[in-house]
């Protein structure tokens, strides 16, 4: 599993906004300079949690950015793929599944990534953004 730097950054910007839940609309410019992110790359990320549904946009002086679903309903593994893909370090988990069943001889060490697999999506799937909020 590998998180890209969008990935890392729309965590960073969920967070922010999961802070500010649900009354405050937090603008772009707030959340790259609380975060240290370059802002034009932050819009596009921004734009792309809207596409997946996790953020809603409003227009306007007041406009901004805030969470579309409660933070303890947003999960990190959930993030993450939409964002960067599997958490499988190597394929997918159901193609992994697949090599460990199948008589390859390496089929050892495609268990070993299943797991490392199984036990990030544990941790992520398991993380909201309000735990990481606390």
């Amino acid at each position: 599993m590998r998180i890209s730097q969008k990935g890392l950054y729309a965590l960073q910007a969920l967070t922010v906004l999961a802070k500010h839940y649900p009354d405050d609309v937090v603008k772009t410019r707030d959340i790259a300079k609380e975060e240290q992110l370059p802002e034009k790359f932050l819009e596009a990320i921004l734009r792309d949690l809207k596409r997946a549904r996790f953020v809603n946009s409003i227009r306007g002086a007041g406009g901004g950015y805030q969470l579309k679903r409660a933070p303890e309903k947003i999960f990190l593994g959930e993030v993450i793929r939409r964002i960067d893909g599997p958490l499988a370090p190597f394929e997918d988990a159901e193609s992994l599944r697949k090599r460990v069943k199948s008589g390859d001889r390496q089929r050892a060490l495609f268990r070993v990534l299943l797991d490392v697999r199984d036990a990030a999506a544990r941790i992520l799937d398991g993380t909201s953004l309000a735990d990481i909020c606390r």
